[in-house]
């Protein structure tokens, strides 16, 4: 009997070649539904089939691969997230940034689960999707414009207002800097698709934005969906009440009283209480606070705006907890006017406040120990918050030492003395976020094992925060590898993280199974929902291993993470000495039925059912 898709999916991905403008469409096999879901799971299916191994991320042999999943726009809790795929300029290796707002509802109802970019086009240009497929428009006005300049300029020019919805780069793609974002304007909440560079890689395309025109598609669930998400809505209040309060930051106090938080480029990991206030959710809600804003389909309203006035902000996102440890902690600067207006400027002009901050802290530092010289590489003081707002601006156009900043840490400490290795925080050339490599171990081997290098979205903190999960290394690897699975899970069914891990629990269950099911009209066991997310996360492992840049070496942590223990507070003597990475290592990679350099096994890819696509990575 030949398997039919289930009516939640518009069953095509479409491909727009940016050379010629042509475009072709796929028919979604039913068979990769049930094994790859949606989102995450669809955007490295397109990347292993159509990236050569050879390929640099910035050349027009890469693709970046927007795609969706089986719930959005349906009544399940803030599926708003939509999923863009590609090789790393950051990491030459798989990549996915998930984004908020409205524009991946409003791409469900074209019918399209993906759409791919392939290409390079000849002029500057942005790509107008809609239900009857994509259209390349040229557009050279648009180049050096901002992100939300750019995405009301494109609003303006298709006549429809906020009808259309863009998700766009800004000068920093323009100019190719490596960990360049996209960044969604939306009538509800920003959405940014932050790391990784998927903005330079847009940028690489001469493609400044791509703009979704919704259509007559609506997902059907089989079954009562509606209901099912009804009976969990007062959990998934109750447990996120501090981020509908504070949004993300609100994890400022309590992260930094564990000792836990980075500061000076992780000299340490706790400052004194009222540095940590001065930059908190509390008061950022107290004195800065204008209005909640929230993605499509979500009650938490975890998104805030903020007005500055002694900075020129009338209407900015508020910067969220990974940014505020970018930005402020890392810096040692607590000033947080300035340190929004640096926020506000990333996003303007797409910049990752992650990867940017990590590097210029890691600048600093070798700024300090003598490393970089103060003449030819200003505002490198700890503590300088206007020259943070200056760097931004330089590292957006790669001007002067903003152009060396530009290439993240990792290249840059390739510039300078070896010494300037042991300053680094992060693996496989991505930044670390701000859930400590040293103070977690789920971290330490989650961090060391990420498909996406130092992404704090493959292995997820919260239940070690929550006291789930001993700091011990007994059973990490298989705790950090099965929530990587749900993470892989999570990301294909395009579900908000913290709606999520507040609603419907921080690993796989009984729950997310029921849902999928009343979605599709399957019959998965919890078992089988999981293999999904395994499959996807070992489809990843395979893009990386024919790439050359997965395997047990690559699998390592910073000096500081291994070398350096944690020197004071709540959380002191805590580090990942080699020796406890390496043992970790040998249970992770025996659990997931990897071989002892960290590849999975053909036996593994059968257990899977992915010999298929395992063929077209290489």
């Amino acid at each position: 009997m030949t398997e039919t898709l289930p009516p939640v999916y518009g069953g095509e991905i479409l491909h727009v070649h940016l050379d010629t403008g042509e475009t072709e469409t796929e028919t979604l096999d039913p068979r990769d539904a049930r094994r790859f879901l949606g989102g995450n799971g669809f955007a490295a299916k397109q990347v292993a089939e159509h990236v050569p191994t050879d390929a640099d991320p910035l050349d027009p042999g890469n693709v970046l691969a927007l795609a969706v999943g089986p719930m959005n726009a349906t009544p399940f809790q803030s599926t708003s997230r939509g999923v863009v795929g590609f090789v790393s300029p950051m990491t030459n290796g798989f990549f996915d940034s998930t984004f908020g707002g409205t524009l991946p509802q409003a791409l469900k109802t074209t019918g399209f689960e993906g759409v791919v970019l392939h290409g390079r086009a000849p002029e500057s240009a942005y790509v107008l999707v809609d239900e009857d497929g994509a259209t390349v428009k040229t557009a050279p006005d648009l180049d050096g414009k901002g992100t939300y300049e750019t995405c009301g300029a494109v609003r303006k020019r298709e006549g429809v207002g906020y009808d259309t919805h863009v998700l766009a780069t800004g000068p920093a793609g323009d100019n190719e800097v490596r960990y360049a974002c996209l960044l969604h304007e939306s009538e509800m909440r920003e959405g940014v698709a932050g790391r990784g560079g998927a903005g330079a890689v847009l940028g690489s395309k001469n493609v400044t934005a791509i703009a979704v025109q919704g259509g007559d598609f609506q997902p059907e669930p089989a079954g009562d969906l509606r209901e099912r998400t009804v009976q969990q809505m007062g959990e998934l209040m109750a447990e996120t009440e501090m981020l509908q309060e504070y949004g993300t930051a609100g994890l400022v106090n309590p992260i930094n009283e564990m000792g836990k938080l980075g500061q000076r480029n992780m000299q340490r990991e706790q400052t004194d209480p009222a540095e940590a206030e001065a930059i908190s959710g509390e008061r950022l809600k107290a004195e800065y606070v204008t209005e909640d804003t929230t993605c499509a389909n979500c009650a938490v309203k975890c998104g805030k705006h903020v007005s500055v006035e002694a900075e020129g902000i009338t209407e900015a996102k508020i910067p969220e907890f990974e940014s505020l440890f970018g930005t402020a902690t890392m810096q040692e600067v607590y000033d947080i006017e300035r340190v929004m207006k640096a926020n506000d400027l990333c996003d303007r002009l797409g910049v990752d406040t992650i990867s940017w901050g990590v590097t210029v802290a890691f600048a600093r530092e070798c700024a300090e120990k003598g490393l970089l010289d103060e003449d030819d590489s200003p505002h490198l003081d700890f503590g300088d918050a206007d020259g943070l707002v200056e760097l931004v601006r330089k590292t957006a156009h790669r001007e002067d030492f903003g152009d060396e900043l530009a290439e993240g840490s990792f290249r840059l400490a390739a510039s300078l003395d070896e010494a300037a290795d042991r300053y680094l925080y992060g693996t496989k050339g991505l930044e670390f976020a701000a859930h400590s490599a040293r103070g977690l171990k789920g971290m330490s081997i989650g961090y060391a094992t990420a498909t996406r290098g130092g992404s704090h979205h493959d292995t997820r903190p919260t239940l070690q925060y929550d006291g789930h999960h001993d700091e011990t290394t007994e059973g990490t690897p298989t705790f950090a590898a099965r929530i990587q699975h749900f993470t892989a899970l999570g990301d294909s069914l395009t579900q908000c993280r913290f709606v999520s891990e507040g609603g419907w629990g921080a690993r796989v269950n009984e729950q997310y199974t029921e849902a999928i099911n009343l979605a599709t009209g399957w019959d998965l066991s919890v078992d089988e929902v999981e293999r999904i997310g395994e499959r996807v996360y070992n489809l990843e492992r395979l893009i990386n291993v024919s790439r050359g840049v997965a395997d047990r070496e690559a699998d390592t942590l910073p000096r500081r993470v291994m070398q350096e223990p944690i020197p004071d507070g709540p959380a002191q003597g805590m580090y990942c000495p080699p020796e406890e990475l390496d043992a970790m290592l040998n249970d992770y990679y025996a659990y997931r039925g990897w071989n002892d350099n960290g590849h999975p096994t053909t036996e593994t890819v059968e257990r899977l059912d992915m010999e298929d696509v395992a063929e077209t990575v290489g």
